[in-house]
């Protein structure tokens, strides 16, 4: 089971970048982001260096699922609330483990459960829908810059380094 869960060939694409910069204030989408090890560049949550949540991500494959859930086409990645859209790659099979996209290394922390916004952004059934969707959260190990097109890779188990 271990070699099992070791294995990861899949090799993920950064589809989609954006920053919260404030509290309730619309994501600004970026085509490219600087990370440090303070957090993303305009991010309101930069400044909490080694903090679970520095780095947001969500697969594009679960925004589609939560569409076909709520019935409607599609859903701008801005109303989610997290940093990159991701395809290719499970999100939830690189926790705890180190990954590169770009020049930055991240260390997958945890799940980024849905907020009660998203019943105010998708509509009635949003927080449902997003429960088991709302990808994960990471912390900076690397600093770097992260453009959309960018490779995701998985570098290993978090105590391998």
């Amino acid at each position: 089971m271990r070699q099992l869960l070791a294995t990861m060939p899949q090799v993920g694409r950064v589809e989609w970048i954006g920053v919260r910069p404030g509290r309730r204030e619309p994501l600004k989408v970026l085509p490219s982001v600087n990370v440090s090890l303070e957090g993303l560049a305009g991010d309101r949550y930069r400044g909490k260096p080694g903090g679970p949540r520095m780095v947001t991500l969500i697969q594009q494959e679960h925004i589609a699922t939560v569409a076909s859930i709520l019935k409607i086409k599609a859903i701008d990645p801005g109303l989610l609330r997290r940093n990159l859209v991701v395809s290719g790659i499970n999100l939830q099979a690189l926790k705890k483990r180190r990954i590169q996209i770009g020049l930055a290394t991240l260390e997958v922390t945890g799940n980024c459960p849905p907020c009660s916004r998203m019943e105010e952004n998708l509509g009635s059934g949003g927080y449902n829908a997003m429960r088991g969707h709302g990808g994960v959260t990471a912390t900076v190990v690397l600093e770097g810059e992260i453009v959309c097109g960018d490779a995701i890779k998985c570098l290993g188990d978090s105590t391998e380094s």
